[in-house]
């Protein structure tokens, strides 16, 4: 097979283009592969695919050429769906599965069984998970939420917020909290690294080797994190870090945003805040660690650091740890809180108007 020059850079463009997707980029890197003499087998080899599918777009290049790369719009006539089996398909995935089917969300297919089954409605599974795509349903994802209860909420999203978008002039706003019992897992087996085409391998077992309290202040101007790891998570930890904290910014004026865990509270807490009046607390509300900016950052070292390592005991876990908060600082960078207290509360507020609403209709 002979390139032209146009065809070659067409093709070379579609495997480099960040606007193409994936398939499309494979099928040019067949057809270049081929042209350049590698053999089928090869070409399957290292595109991860077979032989057939190979054989397949290099027939539509030669035929068509790059047109014939693109995938071809379905022809034929559209299903003949009436207006009452989509709505029933729509009902349906907005609402539970019955409890007689021991599902606890729907798919495409169970639903197009369950609607032959019990309604006697002839439908593919294709046909419904394309309407759902159509109508922004997703039964197979489940979020998470938690309404506050905090009789204050709204005071303290101000609060906390205000902290965020307008800080106190030549202050320093903190965000503080503690992530708990970390664990030092080993694998059973040495990782197997990764490789050309191939990704790391581990066991799927581990060992423990005990677990660490991380405790960790963001500085939401800077970006900066100050970290310490202990044993147990007490009060006493709590105001020892805090001293950490104090020493690192002197005779500066200190906001720290905090949850309302015990271990913040209590006789040794405000006995240590008359001693330092340059520290003010603040809580966000009860049940809304999201509006705690380090929980984030800890978001970033668990994925970056902590699931995917391998430690053979707890102090290699607080090295890696210390390791990646220095690695952090060298160029850390403040995250952009966007949202003002009047959209985090009307949001809240609608929530809670939806869920006492799906409350109602349960208990009728």
């Amino acid at each position: 097979m002979r390139l032209t020059s146009d065809d070659r850079q067409t093709l070379e463009s579609l495997l480099r283009g960040d606007r193409y997707d994936g398939s499309l980029s494979a099928r040019a890197k067949i057809v270049l592969l081929f042209a350049e003499g590698h053999s089928v087998r090869e070409i399957a080899e290292l595109t991860g695919t077979t032989r057939p599918t190979v054989y397949k777009w290099i027939d539509r290049y030669e035929e068509e050429g790059v047109d014939g790369l693109i995938d071809r719009k379905p022809t034929g006539r559209p299903p003949d769906v009436s207006d009452q089996v989509r709505a029933r398909i729509l009902a349906l995935a907005r609402q539970s599965p019955p409890a007689k089917t021991g599902l606890s969300h729907w798919s495409s297919r169970e639903m197009a069984k369950y609607l032959m089954r019990e309604e006697g409605i002839a439908i593919s599974h294709d046909f419904i998970a394309v309407l759902w795509r159509q109508n922004g349903l997703q039964p197979h994802r489940q979020g998470t939420f938690k309404l506050s209860s905090d009789p204050d909420f709204a005071e303290k999203v101000v609060d906390v917020v205000g902290l965020y978008l307008d800080p106190p002039e030549n202050a320093v706003v903190l965000s503080l909290d503690e992530k708990t019992q970390v664990q030092a897992l080993d694998r059973t087996q040495p990782l197997l690294p990764m490789d050309f085409d191939k990704t790391e391998k581990r066991t799927h077992d581990y060992v423990r080797h005990g677990t660490t309290n991380l405790f960790a202040a963001l500085n939401t101007g800077t970006g900066e994190v100050i970290g310490q790891c202990f044993p147990r998570r007490r009060t006493t930890e709590f105001l020892t870090f805090m001293n950490k904290v104090v020493a690192k910014y002197p005779d500066r004026e200190l906001h720290v945003v905090l949850d309302n865990l015990s271990t913040h509270a209590g006789r040794g807490v405000e006995e240590w805040r008359v001693k330092h009046p340059e520290v003010t607390f603040h809580f966000t509300p009860t049940g809304s660690s999201w509006l705690n900016q380090v929980e984030t950052w800890f978001g970033l070292i668990t994925n970056q650091a902590i699931r995917r390592g391998t430690f053979g005991s707890v102090r290699q876990l607080i090295h890696t740890i210390n390791d990646y908060i220095e690695h952090w600082n060298q160029d850390a960078g403040p995250f952009t809180w966007t949202a003002t207290a009047d959209e985090i509360i009307t949001k809240v507020r609608l929530l809670h108007r939806d869920f006492k609403k799906l409350l109602d209709n349960n208990q009728k």
